[in-house]
């Protein structure tokens, strides 16, 4: 079973007197450093003065400094900008100075497990991680609460990096819901298979494949988006809420047969195959080395993709019916 520890287990003094810097104010940037200074942590934040971001964190009251100065002032550095440029900002920035007792921290363990980023052996390295996006990390904390993590500790130079993270943690609001021990690589290679084999890559094939199947088959375009995109929001917020099991009991008993004997059908034991190549290829460093290579190059593959996916049918029959909806939140860019 998991260690999962509270409240009771934090130890929030031991960060109060040191200075933590935010490197990054995106969804995560912006929702910790938040939550920290609002739990009476010294919080600074790291970042080129030039980015609209950097203008967003001083109208929030932040002190928005180069990464460089950050680095050199920060005991805490906790790295939230993109995966594939934290390489760089590391050694243009924070390795110069990351001097020895220093904290390294990550949301999501990329750069370490697969060692874009080699620290110092006289620094610890800790990764806080919440589970779930930025505004409702900012939000649950707003509200009094939490969401829950993971913590793991890569490096442990003081002896007291658990401690120190667990105290990051309760400073975002983790440890009034739970925060489970992990490790780097435990939450690297997991994070990348849910992302590509479930949540984003498998989710979106198959609905993608459903509405395509209803419409090759006849069906108004705007019918096929109703019952494979639309409808899925209402599916997941009862899995979310409470399970399959809450699911199924919510639904009626034609939906819950049809789920039972169609299912496996529609997604096969077959289909673990390729999840468990998916996997490997995560295990053995392939996906990185590939994503890592595509960044460098300048995205032109990625590029394309994004651009083949905008076009495709149901973006365009999605559009039109949302703008139909007022109660939606208009997207920001």
């Amino acid at each position: 079973m998991a260690t999962i520890y509270y409240a009771q287990d934090a130890h929030p003094e031991a960060l109060k007197s040191k200075t933590i810097a935010v490197f990054g104010y995106g969804s995560q940037g912006h929702a910790q450093a938040l939550n920290l200074r609002e739990s009476g942590y010294h919080v600074i934040i790291g970042l080129d003065p030039t980015r609209g971001s950097a203008a967003r964190a001083k109208e929030a009251g932040f002190e928005v400094l180069a990464p460089a100065e950050a680095a050199k002032r920060a005991d805490y550095l906790q790295i939230l900008t993109p995966d594939e440029t934290q390489s760089e900002l590391y050694e243009q920035a924070i390795r110069p100075n990351l001097t020895k007792g220093k904290v390294l921290g990550f949301s999501h363990g990329f750069a370490i497990h697969f060692k874009t980023i080699v620290p110092p052996p006289d620094v610890d390295v800790v990764m806080i991680a919440p589970k779930s996006p930025g505004h409702l990390v900012r939000r649950q904390y707003s509200e009094g609460r939490g969401v829950p993590a993971l913590v793991a500790v890569y490096q442990d130079a003081s002896g007291k990096a658990k401690e120190l993270a667990l105290a990051y943690a309760d400073g975002i609001g983790s440890t009034k819901a739970g925060v489970i021990e992990t490790t780097f690589k435990e939450e690297t290679e997991s994070d990348l298979f849910g992302e590509q084999a479930v949540l984003c890559g498998g989710l979106c094939s198959l609905i993608k494949k459903g509405f395509e199947t209803l419409v090759e088959a006849g069906y108004q375009p705007e019918i096929a988006y109703f019952e494979c995109l639309h409808e899925v929001k209402l599916i997941v917020d009862l899995i979310y809420e409470g399970g399959l099991a809450r699911m199924r009991y919510s639904i009626s008993n034609t939906a819950e047969y049809g789920d039972l004997t169609r299912g496996p059908v529609v997604v096969p034991d077959s289909s673990k195959t390729a999840m468990k190549e998916v996997l490997r290829q995560i295990q053995e460093g392939e996906f990185a080395k590939e994503w890592i290579g595509e960044y460098r190059d300048g995205c032109k593959n990625f590029d394309k993709l994004r651009a083949k996916e905008k076009t495709h049918q149901i973006e365009e029959v999605g559009a039109k019916l949302r703008s139909m909806m007022d109660w939606l939140p208009k997207p920001k860019d």
